[in-house]
């Protein structure tokens, strides 16, 4: 057959060729070993958690390589985009300090646009370049269309999803049946393809595969070693019958004209590889190291692992937002299942951020990573704990404006005094762990506004209402705002030691029979009275915030 005028035939109007491409798409001018990455999502819905391990991979490969890190959006299949997806994904990956170069940004307008020498970034805008390849392929007698039914097209469409990339099992019969059903689609000529465009027959492009599934093609992955797998024999799709590529071909052709020197995706897409070679082969591509990372994995309610779904709290980005957690926190949290050593490296450099972490890609975890909210919400703590109060305030009170107008509103209402409140304990080799999220600040530090304030510790039945009327009474007509720390606490070990209650926790612990009970309890029914809790900051400080108008009223109430 004449692979040229099959070609022609297939694709009259494309007249560009791949040299010319070439030209237009040169190799970067980068520095010797900088890395050229891409994050390349669809825009199905939510950013998935899973999405910040290749996106942070690959932001931290490029740019401590002195690279490039760009986003490229593939939205060849229309059926599954949702509207808004691609923009909520861009401005989501911002938040969490996901930093592109170049690819798919969103405009003054809030539309999307390029910004880069490498686009269109968006895979529906590049039809014509996979058409120029495609039709080098036919040409070369690499490729060939088949002609069929809408109902069959569906089917073969299908196959290409990526749903059902992950490889099945077949019996011997079933493999031998698609494989003549497979060969009979090769055997056409020249005369049927000109009949068919005639009546305007759509058709789907197979790669004409030279690969035997009885030998063995070994691949390079730069998290998993060497490895080896069947060589692909099956015609998979190129170009579907609306002239859309599938992500095997469109992947191929982006990622030689983009230069993309390293390609980061999950480990489900291992069993795609030797199409991917083979494709690369046929176009004369020089093929980017892959790097297939482990899969988010989470424990269920049976104690087995399973991969972290879209239904599972945690998944969906937004959850973060919502809960409270801070960018920094997340994405340090990250960095300890990315790579093995992050904590280590973070003990012996507490100040500095995550961003200057040697990300090493032999470090990074083969088997599925756990997702853990427990090992998430330490991280946390420490993140929060090392701000400062100022961070603190403006980190919680952009939550806030948005989940908790009224606690927004009092937040705002006086500034200088909530980051007083902030600054207790903030700062020191052993700073106050007390957020996780900036929901937990409400909770935390509600008391110190008389709007929330309430009582939600009971002082414990054991203690006589006597004794502790009588200890507030006392403090009441000690208490001067003006003592300083040592002064205010003295004159609690003299209330406790006059009621009965030993002034020194030795004392109490070597005889508490003795006592009705320790500084500690009397400390505590002061502590319940002003701050409605069992446990709070120094209440030497709180009282201080307070002020004594409402310290002693908060008091009396109690009385």
């Amino acid at each position: 057959m004449d692979c040229n005028k099959l070609a022609e035939l297939l694709f009259p109007n494309i007249t560009e060729t791949p040299e010319e491409l070439e030209t237009r798409y040169p190799p970067r001018d980068l520095p010797e070993g900088a890395k050229v990455t891409r994050f390349a999502p669809s825009p199905t819905g939510f950013v998935h958690f899973g999405g910040l391990f290749p996106s942070m991979t690959g932001e931290r490969l490029a740019h401590r390589s002195g690279g490039v890190f760009y986003l490229r959006i593939e939205d060849t299949d229309a059926k599954r985009e949702v509207p808004g997806a691609a923009e909520g994904l861009i401005r989501t990956l911002a938040r969490y300090g996901v930093r592109f170069d170049e690819g798919a940004v969103i405009g003054d307008d809030g539309r999307i646009t390029d910004r880069g020498s490498y686009g269109p970034y968006r895979q529906s805008a590049r039809a014509s370049l996979y058409h120029v390849y495609a039709k080098k392929l036919v040409a070369e007698g690499k490729a060939y269309p088949v002609f069929t039914t809408d109902e069959e097209l569906d089917r073969l469409n299908a196959a290409d999803r990526k749903a059902e990339l992950q490889s099945k099992i077949r019996t011997e019969e079933a493999a031998a049946a698609q494989r003549e059903e497979m060969l009979s689609h090769r055997r056409f000529t020249l005369e049927e393809v000109e009949a068919h465009l005639r009546h305007g027959d759509p058709f789907v492009l197979r790669i004409l595969s030279d690969g035997d599934g009885k030998k063995t093609v070994k691949a390079t992955d730069l998290v998993r070693g060497t490895l080896e797998f069947p060589e692909n024999d099956e015609d998979f799709v190129l170009l579907k019958s609306d002239g859309i590529p599938t992500y095997h071909f469109a992947h191929a052709v982006d990622d030689h004209l983009m230069r993309t020197t390293h390609v980061i995706r999950g480990e489900e897409w291992l069993p795609s590889l030797p199409k991917h070679l083979q494709l690369f082969r046929y176009l004369g591509f020089r093929p980017p190291k892959y790097m297939h990372i482990a899969q988010i994995m989470r424990i269920d309610e049976n104690g087995n692992k399973k991969k972290l779904s879209k239904r599972d709290m945690g998944a969906n980005m937004d959850d973060y937002t919502r809960m409270g957690y801070c960018p920094e926190a997340v994405c340090e949290y990250v960095m300890t299942l990315l790579n093995s050593n992050y904590e280590e490296w973070h003990m012996q450099n507490p100040d500095k951020p995550y961003t200057d972490f040697p990300f090493d890609i032999k470090k990074m975890a083969v088997s599925g990573c756990l997702f853990d909210f427990v090992k998430l919400n330490d991280v946390s703590k420490n993140v929060l704990s090392r701000m400062t109060a100022g961070q603190v305030f403006d980190g919680l009170t952009a939550w806030a404006a948005e989940f908790d107008p009224e606690f927004h509103e009092e937040l705002t209402a006086d500034p200088a005094y909530a980051m007083a409140i902030l600054s207790i304990g903030r700062g020191g080799k052993k700073p106050r762990k007390d957020l996780a999220v900036w929901a937990d600040a409400k909770p935390y530090m509600s008391f110190f506004y008389d709007r929330f304030f309430s009582v939600t510790d009971p002082i414990p039945d054991r203690f006589d209402k006597a004794d502790i009327d009588a200890v507030l009474t006392a403090f009441l007509a000690s208490y001067d705002e003006k003592d300083d720390a040592a002064v205010w606490f003295d004159k609690v070990k003299k209330i406790a030691a006059s009621l009965g209650f030993a002034a020194d926790m030795k004392e109490y612990k070597a005889d508490p029979d003795a006592y009705k009970g320790s500084i500690a309890d009397v400390s505590m029914f002061l502590r319940v009275a002003v701050t409605g809790k069992t446990n709070s900051p120094d209440l030497y400080t709180v009282m201080q915030l307070l002020g004594a108008a409402r310290t002693t009223a908060r008091i009396r109430a109690m009385l």
